[in-house]
C-alpha cells in the first residue's frame, strides 16, 4: 500500500494551491481529481487582493495576471435595463480605488477559473514533492487516529488501489463527498436560490467598451441576469438568477432559449450569439460546524458554501489552505505538536461563517431570494468590503495575545484598520531597502516565520536565532531601522506599535503570532515560551 503524508481530494483552485503550499513547506502530497482536466467553465473569476498577496508571496502572481484580464477592462460594476438600453447605476469597487493601494501593494485580479486552474496546476506539478493525478476518483475512505485509508479508482482503466495518508484535505467542492461521508452538520441555509451559468461567444464591445466592468447587472420587467466579463471582447459568462422567480426551470435552458435570453438582455434582437455551455447550480449559505475531523480537514466549498455575491468563495478557500498548510508542514515534519492542527478550525471556521453571512446579505439586498422580480439595489457594503478582505482576526492557541484591545472599527464589513495586534494580518508598510528600492512588508513575509525587531531589538534577534536552532523552525530575523531596511519616517514603528527595543513575530501565513512592544528581562525565555505555545509544544 502506497503511503503519503497528505492526500488532497479535489483539483480545483483550493486543492491545487494546497499542493503547491505543502511542497513549499517540505511535505509530500498526492492530489486526486475525478475530472480528466482542469475547469472548462469560468466559474469564479475575482481574486481579491489578500488572495493575490498569497500568490505573490509564492512567486506565481505574475503568471496569474498574465492569464487574467488587465485591470483596464474591469473598472466598474454596472446596472442597466439592457446593455444597449438605459443605464441605471454604476459603481467603482473599492479594489479599483486609489486608496486600496494604501492597504496592499498587491492589486486584485480578474482571472476566470478555467484560466486560473492551468496556471496553478503547472506550478504545483513543477514541485518535486507533489504528485497530481487527474481522472482519478476517491471512491471511499476510512479514517482513524493513524490517518486515512482511501480507495482510488482510475477513470480510464477502472483499476483501483488503496493508499494510506497521514492526513487528508477535502477540497472536493460544494457537493463534497468527503463531507457527506463524514456526516458533517452544516450551519445556515441550504438551497437559497437557483441559477444557471451560460458561457457564450458574442461581441459585446459596442455596449461595454466605453464602461469596462467586471459585472453588468441587467434589471428589467422581463429578465434579471448578469453578464460576467471574461475577456472583455467576445467571451462572456451569462448568469440568470433566481430562476423560480422568473418562471424558469433549469431544464428550460436549451442553447436556443439561452441565446434568446442573451439577446433580450443585450437589447439587440439579431445579435450573433454562440452558446458554449450551460451549467445549472443552486446557491447555498451554510458552513461546516467543524472543519477538522481527526486526520481530515475540510477546505474551500467543502467547508463553506456561499452565494457568489461579493466573490468570496474561491478567495476564502485559498486562504483556508494558506492557514492550514504551514501547520500541516510543521506537524508532518515533527516541528510542532498535533495540537497546532486544531487551530485551523478555531481560526478559519468563524471567518467562514462571517463571510458566508455577508455574502447572503448581499444576495438578499440584490433580490436574489425574492419570489418575484422587483427593482432592487445592492446594499452599500457590496463591493466595498475591505474589512472582509483584510480584517480577519484569529484567536487560537497559535496566537499569543499581548493584552491590547482591538482597534475600534465602525463597520467590520467595510472598514479595515491595519494593526499588528496578534491575530491580525501583518500590515503593509513601505521600507527603504539597501540600494534605494522600496520593499513592502508584504513581500518580506510568507516564507517561514519572520521576526521583525526595532533598531535596538538585538536581544530579540539573538533569542530568535536560539529558537531556530533548538526547534529547527524556518525563521528569519530582520532589524527594521538598520542599513538593510530603513524606516526613515517611522511608518513601520507606528503601524506595528512597538518601541525601538520591541519585536513582532509573523507566522508563515502572514498573520502576527506574537508581539512584544518593548524589551523583556529574559528575552530567550520569553521568546522560546511564545514559540512553544504557538507550536503546541511544552518547553
Amino acid at each position: 500500500m502506497e503511503r503519503v503524508p497528505v492526500l488532497i481530494v479535489g483539483g480545483g483552485p483550493v486543492g491545487l494551491t494546497a499542493s503547491l503550499l505543502l511542497s513549499r513547506a517540505g511535505v509530500r502530497s498526492l492530489l486526486v481529481e475525478r475530472h480528466p482536466g482542469t475547469a472548462i467553465h469560468p466559474k469564479a473569476r475575482g481574486i481579491n487582493a489578500r488572495t493575490m498577496e498569497v500568490f505573490h508571496q509564492q512567486g506565481i502572481a505574475g503568471a496569474i495576471r498574465k492569464a487574467g484580464l488587465p485591470p483596464a477592462h474591469t473598472g466598474f460594476i454596472v446596472w442597466a435595463k439592457t446593455l444597449a438600453g438605459e443605464e441605471i447605476e454604476r459603481r467603482m469597487p473599492w479594489s479599483r480605488r486609489a486608496q486600496s493601494a494604501e492597504v496592499s501593494p498587491v492589486p486584485a485580479c480578474l482571472c476566470a477559473q478555467d484560466d486560473l486552474e492551468p496556471v496553478l496546476r503547472r506550478f504545483a506539478a513543477e514541485e518535486a514533492l507533489a504528485v497530481l493525478r487527474f481522472n482519478t476518483e476517491m471512491t471511499r475512505f476510512v479514517a482513524d487516529d493513524t490517518g486515512v485509508v482511501a480507495t482510488l479508482r482510475n477513470g480510464d482503466s477502472g483499476a483501483t488501489e488503496e493508499i494510506h495518508a497521514r492526513y487528508m484535505i477535502a477540497a472536493d467542492g460544494a457537493q463534497s463527498r468527503v463531507r457527506r461521508a463524514l456526516g458533517v452538520r452544516m450551519l445556515g441555509q441550504e438551497n437559497v436560490y437557483d441559477s444557471v451559468n451560460i458561457l457564450i461567444n458574442a461581441d459585446l464591445r459596442p455596449w461595454t467598451a466605453h464602461r469596462p466592468a467586471a459585472l453588468y447587472f441587467i434589471e428589467n420587467p422581463e429578465l434579471r441576469a448578469t453578464f460576467l466579463t471574461i475577456n472583455a471582447a467576445d467571451r462572456w459568462g451569462f448568469l440568470v438568477n433566481p430562476l423560480a422567480a422568473q418562471g424558469f426551470k433549469a431544464a428550460d435552458f436549451t442553447p436556443d432559449r439561452a441565446a434568446a435570453l442573451v439577446r433580450l438582455a443585450v437589447g439587440v434582437p439579431d445579435l450573433a450569439v454562440k452558446v458554449l455551455g450551460i451549467a445549472p447550480w443552486t446557491a447555498s449559505a451554510h458552513v461546516a460546524e467543524r472543519y477538522v475531523h481527526g486526520p481530515v480537514f475540510l477546505a474551500g466549498d467543502a467547508a463553506h458554501e456561499m452565494p457568489p455575491t461579493g466573490g468570496f468563495g474561491l478567495n476564502t478557500g485559498v486562504q483556508d489552505v494558506h492557514n492550514l498548510c504551514w501547520k500541516l508542514g510543521l506537524v508532518a515534519r515533527g516541528m510542532a505538536a498535533p495540537a497546532l492542527l486544531a487551530t485551523y478550525h478555531d481560526e478559519r471556521q468563524p471567518i467562514g461563517r462571517a463571510i458566508t453571512e455577508q455574502s447572503l446579505s448581499n444576495a438578499i439586498s440584490m433580490g436574489r431570494m425574492q419570489q418575484r422580480l422587483e427593482n432592487t439595489s445592492a446594499r452599500p457594503e457590496y463591493l466595498n468590503e475591505q474589512g472582509m478582505i483584510f480584517g480577519a482576526t484569529y484567536a487560537s492557541g497559535a496566537v499569543i495575545a499581548d493584552g491590547t484591545a482591538p482597534l475600534p472599527v465602525a463597520n467590520p464589513v467595510t472598514d479595515y484598520l491595519p494593526s499588528a495586534r496578534p491575530g491580525g494580518r501583518a500590515p503593509h508598510v513601505w521600507l527603504d531597502a539597501n540600494g534605494g528600492e522600496r520593499r513592502s512588508t508584504i513581500e518580506l513575509v510568507g516564507s517561514g516565520f519572520l521576526l521583525m525587531t526595532g533598531p535596538r531589538g538585538q536581544a530579540w534577534a539573538e533569542a530568535a536565532k536560539r529558537a531556530a536552532a533548538e526547534t529547527a523552525l524556518p525563521m528569519r530575523t530582520l532589524t527594521i531601522g538598520d542599513d538593510r531596511f530603513a524606516d526613515p519616517e517611522g511608518q513601520w514603528r507606528h503601524a506595528y506599535e512597538i518601541d525601538d527595543d520591541g519585536a513582532v513575530l509573523v507566522r508563515p501565513d502572514g498573520y502576527v503570532g506574537w508581539r512584544r512592544r518593548s524589551a523583556a528581562g529574559d528575552p530567550p525565555r520569553v521568546f522560546l515560551d511564545a514559540i512553544a505555545a504557538i507550536l503546541g509544544r511544552p518547553r
